[in-house]
Order: C-alpha cells, then sequence, then structure tokens
C-alpha cells in the first residue's frame, strides 16, 4: 500500500433499495491525480448478487423520502435570515468591510462561523415545483437540519402526510453551546400547530422513523451536555414511550425498521468490532422489552444497514484490511456475502499484513483488547519499529475501521507494527468500560496504553529502541500527555489536532458541553474538584518540563473543536525548548484532512517524520 493508492481507493456509499425491493443501489467515487478531480458512478446488483448494473440518476428508482407518502407535497431544506452578524449589517454605509459582531455564544462551529442564517425545513405543493415554499420554522432561530452534520435523518413524514416530523435544539446563545438536548418535534399541515414530542427527555432524540404499520421510534441519550451517554432505541406503542435497549449494556450506532415491522435492525460496537442486531418490538404498551440477537459475527465493522430485501440485509461492511465495500447478510444465520467490487483489483496486486487480537491484562486487573496490525511479509526473527495509536473520541469505537489517513495498511506497509488498544472510554464493553473515562483523562485510559506497549514491547521483534505514539484529537491529546509522561518509552511522537492546554481549550471551543462533562467543568470553578484535577493533573502543559522527544504536531486552521491555539502553543513550547520538532499546518482543513491533495501531503510528512527519528 502507498499513499497514492490508498487516496485513489474507490469509496463506497449505499444509496438505498429500489422501490420494487429486488435492487441495492450504491454509488462509488474515485479520485484521480492526473484530472484532480473525482468521479461519481451509481450502480446497482441484486441481493443474491450477480452481475453489477451501471446506472444513471434517473434509473436508481429509489423512493424519496422528501416526498410525502401521498405524493402531494415534497420537502425542500432551505436557510433563513434571522440574526445580523457582519458589519454591514449593523453599518450599512461601510460596504467594504469584513467585520463579524456577537453577543453570544455560539459564534461559531465546526468549522464555519455563525453568519445569522439558520437552516429551515421547508415544503410545497410536489405537483408546483415554483410553488410557495412553506417554512414550518419560520422566524425561529435554530436549526433543522441539526448543524454541523445533520441530514435526511433529521426528518420524516408522518405516514398519512398530515405532519413533518423534524430534530432541532430549540436554544441558543450559552444555552446552545453548553447542552445536547435536541427534540422531535411534529408540525401540522393543516393547522401549523408544532407540538414537541419528546419534551420529557433532556438529552439528545434523533432519527425518527415510522415502520410500515406506522410506528415511531427513533435514538435517545437520556442525560443533557453528555454527548457519548448511552445511545438507546425508543418506540411509541399505544402513547407510551418504550425503550428497547435499556437493559441491554450496550450503545446503538443507527437502526432501521424491518419490512413487516415487527423487528428492528440496529449496529453497535462491540469487542473492537461493530456488529449487526435485531429486537422484536412490543404490541402492546404492557410489555416488556426482548433482548436483542446478535445477527453477523467476525473481525468486520458493518458500519450502516442499506435495507431489507427478503430475508437478508443490505450493509456496508469494512475492516482494517480493506475499505467499505457493500454485503448481503442472512438474517437468520448472518452469513454475509460481498456485492460490490470497487476495490478487488487493488487489494488482489496489494501485499496485505495481518490484524490479530492481542489481550493484556491492565494495572487494575481488567483484560484489555488491543489489535495489533503486522507490516506485510512479517517475520518474527526480525526486529521492527512499534507504533502506539491513541484513538480519538475520545467515547468512539476502536474497530474495525477503515480510515483514508490513520490507515493501519499503510502504516504497516511503511515497515511499522501498530498495536491500537481499546484502553478504557470505548464502546463495545459495556456501559461501565465505556464511560469511565469522563472526568478521568489522564488516569486509568492512561495507563491502559501503558500497559498496551509495554506487554507487546516483550516481543522479541519489537524494537524497544524505536517506538512511536501517534494520534489525533484525545489521540493527539494523549500524545502530547505522554510526551511528559511516558519515562523515556518513547522516541517520537505525532499529534494531529490534539488538546494541549485544558484552560485556553474551554475558553474557544466551540460546544462547551463538551469539556464541562468530561472534565466535570469550567477551569475558574476552585470548589470543584473533579476539574482543578483535569485543568492541572490531567493536563499537557503541567508537564511540558518533561519533554525531552523529537514530536511532529499537524493542526488545522478551520478546527473550531480543537482550534489553532491549541496545535501553535505546543510547537513553541516545543521550539523554546530546543526539541526537534515541526508544524504541518493545514489552513483551509478542520478537525479532518478531506482534501485529497492535502491529503497526500499528510502521509508523506508522517512517514517523512517517523523514518527521521525511528
Amino acid at each position: 500500500m502507498t499513499p497514492e493508492s490508498l487516496i485513489k481507493l474507490g469509496r463506497v456509499s449505499g444509496k438505498g433499495i429500489s422501490k420494487d425491493g429486488n435492487q441495492i443501489v450504491f454509488g462509488v467515487s474515485k479520485y484521480s491525480f492526473t484530472t484532480q478531480k473525482k468521479t461519481n458512478n451509481l450502480y446497482s446488483v441484486a441481493i443474491d448478487g450477480g452481475e453489477l448494473k451501471k446506472i444513471s440518476k434517473k434509473e436508481t428508482n429509489l423512493s424519496d423520502k422528501s416526498i410525502s407518502p401521498n405524493g402531494e407535497y415534497k420537502i425542500k431544506v432551505k436557510n433563513e435570515k434571522l440574526k445580523n452578524v457582519a458589519g454591514i449589517d449593523f453599518h450599512p454605509d461601510v460596504k467594504d468591510s469584513n467585520v463579524l459582531i456577537y453577543d453570544e455564544l455560539n459564534y461559531r462551529h465546526w468549522d464555519a462561523w455563525e453568519d445569522g442564517n439558520y437552516s429551515h425545513i421547508m415544503y410545497l405543493s410536489n405537483s408546483d415545483k415554483k410553488g410557495k415554499l412553506i417554512d414550518i420554522m419560520k422566524g425561529e432561530p435554530f436549526h433543522a437540519p441539526q448543524k454541523p452534520f445533520g441530514g435526511d435523518e433529521d426528518y420524516v413524514w408522518s405516514p398519512d402526510s398530515k405532519s413533518i416530523l423534524y430534530v432541532s435544539k430549540k436554544t441558543s446563545g450559552t444555552a446552545y453551546a453548553i447542552s445536547t438536548n435536541t427534540d422531535i418535534y411534529s408540525y401540522e399541515l393543516a393547522t401549523g400547530k408544532t407540538t414537541n414530542l419528546t419534551e420529557y427527555n433532556k438529552g439528545y432524540d434523533t432519527s425518527p422513523s415510522f415502520s410500515v404499520q406506522g410506528q415511531l421510534a427513533w435514538l435517545q441519550m437520556k442525560r443533557d451536555g453528555y454527548e457519548s451517554d448511552k445511545n438507546d432505541i425508543i418506540v411509541r406503542v399505544n402513547g407510551k414511550d418504550i425503550n428497547l435497549t435499556k437493559d441491554w449494556d450496550g450503545t446503538v450506532n443507527s437502526f432501521i425498521w424491518s419490512n413487516d415491522g415487527k423487528k428492528i435492525f440496529f449496529v453497535a460496537p462491540v469487542l473492537g468490532t461493530v456488529q449487526v442486531f435485531e429486537i422484536a418490538v412490543p404490541t402492546s404498551s404492557k410489555s416488556k422489552a426482548n433482548s436483542p440477537r446478535k445477527i453477523t459475527e467476525g473481525q468486520f465493522d458493518v458500519h450502516g444497514i442499506i435495507g431489507q430485501v427478503g430475508e437478508k440485509l443490505a450493509v456496508k461492511r469494512r475492516d482494517m484490511n480493506h475499505a467499505s465495500e457493500i454485503y448481503s447478510a442472512e438474517i437468520a444465520s448472518g452469513n454475509m456475502e460481498q456485492l460490490s467490487h470497487a476495490n478487488d483489483k487493488v487489494y488482489a496486486n496489494t501485499n496485505l499484513g495481518k490484524v490479530e487480537k492481542r489481550m493484556t491484562t491492565t494495572t487494575d486487573g481488567k483484560e484489555l483488547l488491543s489489535w495489533v496490525i503486522y507490516p506485510p511479509d512479517f517475520d518474527s526473527s526480525k526486529k521492527y519499529p512499534t507504533l502506539l495509536y491513541c484513538q480519538g473520541g475520545p467515547q468512539g469505537a476502536l474497530s474495525q475501521f477503515y480510515s483514508f489517513r490513520w490507515n493501519f495498511q499503510l502504516m504497516a506497509a511503511n515497515g511499522y507494527v501498530i498495536i491500537a488498544p481499546n484502553r478504557r472510554g470505548m464502546p463495545g464493553y459495556g456501559v461501565e468500560w465505556n464511560e469511565q473515562i469522563s472526568k478521568d483523562y489522564g488516569g486509568q485510559n492512561m495507563e491502559d496504553y501503558l500497559s498496551a506497549i509495554d506487554d507487546i514491547s516483550k516481543e522479541s521483534y519489537v524494537d524497544t529502541n524505536k517506538l512511536g505514539c501517534i494520534g489525533a484529537s484525545y489521540g493527539g491529546y494523549s500524545a502530547f500527555y505522554l510526551a511528559g509522561k511516558h519515562e523515556g518509552r518513547f522516541k517520537s511522537f505525532i499529534s494531529h489536532d490534539g488538546i494541549f492546554d485544558w484552560r485556553s481549550m474551554y475558553g474557544t471551543t466551540e460546544e462547551v458541553f463538551f469539556p464541562n462533562w468530561d472534565l466535570g467543568g469550567a477551569y475558574w470553578d476552585k470548589s470543584n474538584k473533579a476539574a482543578q484535577k483535569a485543568y492541572n493533573e490531567f493536563n499537557p502543559t503541567t508537564y511540558v518540563d518533561n519533554w525531552d522527544t523529537p514530536i511532529l504536531i499537524i493542526q488545522g486552521g478551520k478546527d473550531y473543536r480543537v482550534p489553532i491555539g491549541q496545535g501553535l502553543a505546543a510547537f513553541q513550547a516545543a521550539q523554546l525548548k530546543g526539541i526537534k520538532s515541526k508544524l504541518v499546518f493545514f489552513p483551509e482543513e478542520n478537525h479532518w484532512v478531506l482534501d485529497n491533495q492535502n491529503s497526500l501531503i499528510w502521509q508523506r510528512e508522517f512517514y517523512k517524520w517517523l523514518k527521521e527519528t525511528l
């Protein structure tokens, strides 16, 4: 694997099931370094496999969820300008000014500054494409779909076409920045009346969906301000809300209804993978929720269910050696068959390394699962430089993902052994394991990291004089933190968009609920012991006096989650201490690196640094 071949891989996206219920429709995009452009093609294939058919947009034959079930109306998403923000809004005589003026929080989000526009769901007559748009949130300074990532999963027509259900966080200012309280609202077309269907719940309510019988289900987190709370499936049965997964010790990523409306299929992380589950839906409000049944099993991630066709599901599946492809999965047995083959030829001509589980006993006596990725043609009689990979999140699953940047096969192809621990804070090992990291950022999970690297360092094939520590986001914070605490273990660090100073982070990050929950509150609250521990004992700046190891720092200029000052301050500290260090700055990238040309430079600098320092 090379950076160029990685970037040129086909990227597969599931579009849906055809209206006749027989074909899976999916897209494949590919990037060309020659043209510096992406090509996008659509295909269809039967659930039982067979020949792929290349189709046009007109031939997709997919249901359009923006069109009401009776076919009379169509949803459009448009912006409504509701607030003055630009200098010219306040001072119209200064037309060439470039000024933004704010008097409350949430002035920027993810990678964009607020400009006074709010995304609103609107509808019009489907028979009159140029008809009048009716704004169901007219005058409300709230977003639907949600910013920055909300899409058509944030709205749905009622089965009788009389209402539109949508997700919105109807708070503003400081309340918006410190809350995760989205609700599901129902707008009646005939009366214009809006009803909050989930007012009782103070956390996230998302992804409303109706069964074929008209039963409503959605995803719900209970606690306000906790973005990584246990995500449960809620169904409304005869006016009563039943939590289907309340007693199941896991968290749900996404779900769909079965075609007959009697079951729900969902995907969830489990033991370093992501699998498909099913759960029966109670027929009575007095019924108890059933236990989920795991359908699939294996060393892979099923990271999206496209739909059901007969007794099979169409899903997206990937693993650490292969980018996403479309598969069928038998509901009864879990047997899977690959349906799309966007990258088969590439992998057939690529020497891949093996991926294995490794179990380590932690300092508190728990079992820690790590993924170990070996170089192609691995020879245990040789010694290899070894990388400790620190996952971001911090409560995201370290499963069988396939990244187009943090790609383990590419690292292995460059001659490195990689160990990726499922340390404390990750889902798939029960709620207690998942939640332990909150308010303990520099605690047990850091011990888990060191337990994993110390354990694999006992192997004869690990060159203990060539250990590196790498990561992004929380993983970048981990690299900054361990740089002052590693006691000589590592010879090189790489931190991408990592948190360097919690005090300045608290003052510049946009979703303030995140540090409020995970750190315990504001740094100025001297009475809060948890917060004071986080801002002092768990702050990388506290240990900069111990820094003595080469460090590469990567920072996005439009990253407002972990803003630019974090990377710059860390680089400046390293430089002033005389430590070999480098800053790779991407002015137009956010928390990720999305541009293909920029991604190539990212890869080259990443491996150049490792070659120099290990």
